[in-house]
């Protein structure tokens, strides 16, 4: 397995970054999985940017300081304070279709595993009007983690954002564009690692995603490096 580490200089670079990991994977049919913390960004998904409150929605993220990134699929806004950890395991598969609900539960499993090393026990589901609302979210004192998946005819793509901390910074950036694309939103909904009892080291939770999610994999590592 190919483990990416680090980060490109800004944003949308990044972005492609992860990008050309699945394609790469589709080519070769080794496994990759990257694990790391986005540039500060509100990413939105595709049923945003047809809203028509999305222009608004922009730049109320924008004027927060916050650079703004478009998914080509769906869900919807999720916000990178820079501590926010992300996370996306590319595998090759023949019949992507039939195993999506099992790579899910085999994801948030994995992921469980790693916040328990982490200091918290997380639980299947969301709280009410959570951010990027979702049927694969974990929760302890608040909406931590929200898994997604993508598939292609050869290539499936489970990614994933973790909140370890600036649960607060997260709402106040969210509740705003939320309010401009009219989705039921509560504030009080983001969790983070860090106010559920964890550890609030970024760093530390990479790490324990990382294990869990290679999951026993001897990985080679490549370095993504800000130039």
């Amino acid at each position: 397995m190919r483990l990416l580490r680090g980060r490109a200089a800004d944003p949308e670079t990044d972005f492609q970054r992860t990008r050309k990991m699945a394609e790469t994977v589709a080519e070769d049919r080794e496994p990759a999985l990257r694990v790391w913390r986005p540039h500060r960004q509100v990413a939105f998904g595709r049923r945003d940017t047809n809203n028509d409150g999305y222009e608004r929605a922009r730049r109320a993220a924008h004027d927060r300081g916050y650079t703004v990134i478009e998914r080509a699929v769906g869900g919807r806004a999720v916000a990178y304070t820079g501590s926010t950890v992300s996370f996306s395991l590319a595998v090759p598969t023949e019949n992507p279709r039939g195993t999506i609900d099992d790579r899910y539960e085999w994801a948030k499993a994995a992921v469980k595993r790693a916040l328990d090393d982490c200091g918290i026990t997380a639980r299947t589901g969301e709280p009410d009007a959570s951010f990027c609302p979702g049927s694969h979210s974990l929760q302890a004192d608040g909406k931590i983690a929200g898994l997604a998946q993508r598939v292609r005819q050869s290539v499936a793509v489970v990614g994933g954002i973790v909140v370890v901390r600036d649960h607060e910074a997260i709402a106040e950036v969210l509740a705003p564009v939320y309010e401009a694309l009219d989705v039921p939103f509560d504030p009080q909904s983001v969790g983070s690692v860090a106010n559920a009892g964890g550890t609030d080291d970024p760093d530390q939770v990479i790490a324990a995603l990382e294990r869990s999610l290679a999951d026993g994999r001897d990985v080679s590592v490549t370095a993504i490096r800000e130039t």
